[in-house]
Parts: structure tokens; sequence; C-alpha cells
């Protein structure tokens, strides 16, 4: 636990988090000088505060769409008026650099609340189709909230991955228990700083803490959890669901393929690439993982990433502002064993080769500063460490293909990922990672923006997680559609149609009335039909 999260104190008979210099805050710049300690919540006020929230939901004060409102104004207010101090704890944790907190963590938690504000009201109800037999009936899906929710984040977007939920889970009309990441543990001091201000604390309430704790919250019982974090983690959230019957959604990760294939604008997809990989120095669950790149492009594209790692960072990104660093000691040793394991040369021969890949570029790191460099691995065995765990962080194998259907089988041998990223101009290539694989989302010709688009699901499938949410979809994730019919009593003489006794001819009217009626040729085959079958 200590290498996990961080040095644990006891104050005053209060449980806290405080992490130490040389560890997760080596800068000595005055950003990053000042430690703040996270308070634990206390084990035994864990089912007093969720009952609390419980009590409030069933006083049905949330059930207001205007005190929904109300409180998405307050919650954008509270990111607004604090985003300077957000932006230094983001910093205190991870040394994000402040535009990258600003695009990757404040504006899309911020765009959540317009979007969510704009169309909440639609989005409450909607009418459903009817049929002939319905002609006279409101047939209506009503979105009722769930009840409790408890969302648990991430620490390595510890604003996004803690607040865009929250969105929908307010719009919903839920009460929420909310449990940051003690691993960002500034960040997570100063949201519950904020929430607790900003927001009512009759409806929502923050629990702070690590294993303990959250074992503690995971033994209340809730209408839906969302947890963000790894599979490992995930499946011991699914039991504790399990005990309540509890729906989860799970936002995990995996090892997001990227494809680069012959027919390419290569100095773009370099690029996009290269921005997707070292943003937050890697520690993204839809970051590029590995690269399968089209052997025509090899080289040029090897190449090509140290000319746009100068053009980004320059000649040392250790230096650079725009270069993050790794969240702890933990983190940071797993990554530099994968670099160990490695060699910094080629071999002389195929046979004498390192399974564990050939160091081509990079592979440099500060621990005093948590500092890895981004670091391209090449000749890399598919059954290397690297190649099987999800490696969160700046260190890129690139693998040869010699085409897409190659890079299908390979993507298909493996679990299904968050995110998969397709660069190429080739029509056959595009259909075929589009049809023939399944991942989360898949972008072609870029990586991650997806993340950024309210409109469209952002989700796991198989091992990389389920349900999703933004937008739209985190409201309906929190919600519950309820069908709802109004009859009317006009029209009433047609009831003894399904009433005793029943006959061949009432039973055609009702078919008329009730039965789904074919449209032209969906119950056609379409493959070519011979004259007999016609």
């Amino acid at each position: 636990i200590n290498a996990e999260y961080g040095v644990f104190v006891r104050s005053v008979g209060v449980r806290t988090a405080k992490q130490t210099l040389s560890k997760s805050l080596p800068f000595s710049s005055s950003a990053r000088s000042s430690v703040m300690a996270l308070t634990y919540t206390p084990i035994d006020e864990i089912p007093k505060m969720v009952q609390k929230v419980r009590d409030t939901f069933k006083s049905e004060k949330t059930l207001d769409v205007d005190f929904r409102k109300n409180q998405l104004r307050a919650f954008y207010r509270m990111i607004d008026e604090n985003t300077d101090q957000l932006i230094q704890t983001v910093h205190q944790d991870l040394h994000k650099p402040k535009h990258e907190t600003l695009g990757t963590e404040i504006l899309l938690t911020k765009n959540e609340i317009l979007h969510t504000l704009n169309h909440l009201s639609s989005w409450i109800t909607s009418s459903a189709e009817k049929k002939l037999a319905n002609i006279n009936d409101e047939l209506i899906v009503k979105h009722d909230p769930l009840g409790t929710v408890l969302i648990i984040g991430a620490w390595n977007y510890p604003i996004l991955l803690v607040l865009q939920p929250l969105v929908g889970a307010i719009a919903a009309g839920n009460t929420v228990v909310i449990k940051p990441s003690e691993v960002s543990a500034n960040t997570a001091a100063k949201i519950t700083e904020l929430i607790t201000r900003y927001l009512d604390p009759e409806c929502y309430t923050v629990i702070n803490g690590a294993v303990e704790e959250t074992t503690s919250v995971l033994e209340q019982r809730f209408d839906h959890i969302f947890y963000t974090g790894n599979s490992t983690v995930g499946k011991i959230v699914m039991r504790a669901a399990s005990n309540f019957l509890t729906p989860v959604t799970l936002e995990l990760g995996g090892k997001s393929p990227t494809i680069i294939d012959h027919k390419v604008d290569l100095k773009i997809a370099t690029r996009r690439v290269l921005w997707g990989k070292c943003l937050n120095s890697g520690q993204t669950c839809i970051a590029p993982d590995y690269v399968l790149c089209h052997t025509s492009q090899y080289e040029k594209f090897i190449a090509e990433l140290q000319v746009a790692h100068e053009e980004f960072y320059g000649a040392n990104s250790q230096t650079h502002p725009d270069y993050g660093r790794i969240i702890n000691q933990r983190q940071f040793q797993r990554l530099r064993g994968y670099i160990n394991e490695a060699q910094n040369e080629p071999a002389a021969s195929t046979e004498a080769q390192n399974p564990n890949g050939t160091i081509v570029f990079g592979g440099k790191t500060d621990e005093g500063e948590l500092y890895i460099s981004f670091t391209v691995v090449t000749n890399i065995s598919p059954e290397a460490p690297l190649m099987q765990n999800e490696i969160f962080g700046p260190i890129l194998p690139v693998i040869k293909i010699e085409n897409i259907d190659e890079a299908v089988r390979f993507i298909n041998s493996r679990e299904k990922p968050l995110a998969l990223y397709l660069f190429s101009q080739d029509k056959h290539s595009i259909e075929a990672i589009t049809n023939r694989t399944s991942s989360g989302g898949l972008v072609i010709n870029d990586t991650m923006l997806h993340l950024s688009v309210p409109s469209l699901p952002f989700g796991g499938v198989g091992n990389s997680g389920m349900g999703n949410y933004h937008g739209k979809r985190t409201f309906e994730t929190f919600s519950h559609k309820k069908a709802v019919m109004r009859r009317s009593f006009a029209f009433s003489q047609l009831d003894g149609l399904r009433y005793p006794p029943l006959s061949d001819k009432k039973f055609s009217w009702l078919e008329f009335l009730l039965g789904e009626k074919a449209s032209w040729g969906s119950l056609s085959s379409s493959s070519s039909s011979s004259p007999s079958e016609k």
C-alpha cells in the first residue's frame, strides 16, 4: 500500500495521506513545493454519510429539474472561479502543464456541463413510436433517477474522471457519493473542498481514503457504481456490486493499438501519434499503447518520430515545460523496468535479439524527478511483458506488419482494447478495421479526439470495460428508462378483441392492429436466389 499510495501518517487520530517530495513531488518550483495533506474519511463515518444522501434522495429533493439545473450552474461556477487553483493542484500531483490541464480536464468538464444544461429538458422524456392500436394513447419514455450512486475516480485525470460523470449523475436527479483517487492527493483535497462549498452537501458528499476506506464504501448499498481504473480493481468493484445487484459502469483500459498503413500521410500521422502518446506522459487509458507499422513505412515512421519529438520538446524533453512526469515511485519503477529489460543496441543476429526489444530512441530516466523520456522500442516479441501489460507511460513499441490482414489477426488475438487507431487512406484497410475488429472506440487518422465529442459514446468492451458515457449517454447511464402508457377510454369497444371468448376472427383483428408490418424487402434474402426460390 505504501508503494501505491504514498506515506500514511496519523495526526490527532485522523488518517491522512501525505505525498513526499522525494516520491511524487520532486520539483522545487514554488508551484510544487507545498504538499497538501489529504484527510481520510473516518471508517465509522462512511455508512452515515452514505445513509445521509440516501435519505435526501427519498425526500424527493433532487426530483425537481430546476434544482438539478441550479446545481449544474453552481458546478460550472465552481470550476470557472477556481481554475487556477485546480491547475496548480494537478501540477503538484502530475507536473501536468497548464494548457494540458486546461484542455484535457477543465475545458472538457465545462463543456459537459454546458452541453447538459442546453439539452436536459429535452432528455427527461421522449415520445415512443405508436402502432394503430395506440393511436389515441400517450406513449412516452421517462428517465427516472436511479437513487444514490457512487463515482470512483482515477488519478491520471483527477478532475475530468471524477467530475465529468458527476455532471450526468446530477442531471439525472441522483444523490451522489464521490470517491476521488487518493494517489492524486492534492487534487482530491481541492475537489473535496470545492464540492462541499459549491454543491448541496445533503445531496453530494465526498469520501476520501485508500484501500480500507474504499472497501468500506463498497460495502454500502448503491443504485449504480461508476468506476474508472484498471481491470483488477474493476473485478473487485463488480463483485461488491453483485451483493446488491447494483449495476456498474466500468471504464477500464487495455492496450490500444495504432496501425500505420501503407497509404498514409506519414508526417501528419506521426505527430498525431506522438501527441497522443506523450500527453500526460502516456498516463492515459486511451493513449496509443503500441504501433503496428506497415513494413514500407517502418523505417520512415521511426525516423519521423524523432524529428517530431524534437519539434515538440526540443533537444531535451526533461527541461521542457510541456513534458510531464510519472505520478509516483511505484509507476516509475514499473516503467523503468521495461526500459531496463530492453537492450540499447541492436543485436548482431536475429537469434541473439532480446525478446524484450531494442531501444532505438529515448530510454532516459531520472528517479529524482520521476522523469522518463519518450522511448521507442523495436524488434520486440509479442510475448514480452511490454506487449502483455498496459504500458501507461511514454514507451512506444513498434512492430512490423506486412498487410492489414496481419494487423486484424494480431488485434483480434488479444483482449478487446478501449480504443483503436488507424492511419490510412486506403478504403479496403479502413473497412477491414472498422468491420472486422472490436474496440471501445475507433479513430481513423488521429488519436484520442473521440473523447472530446459529447455526442459520441465513450466506453470499453470486454476486458476494457462495460457501459459508456459522455453527453446524453452519461445522463442515461444514471437514469432508468421508464415506459409510461396513458390509455384513452375512447374506442373501448375494441377491448372485446382481447377478452374471452377468443376466436380466429378476433385474433385476425388483433394482428391487424398490433402486428409489425414488414417493410419492402425486409424478409428477402440479401443473397441472390434461384428461380425456384423466387
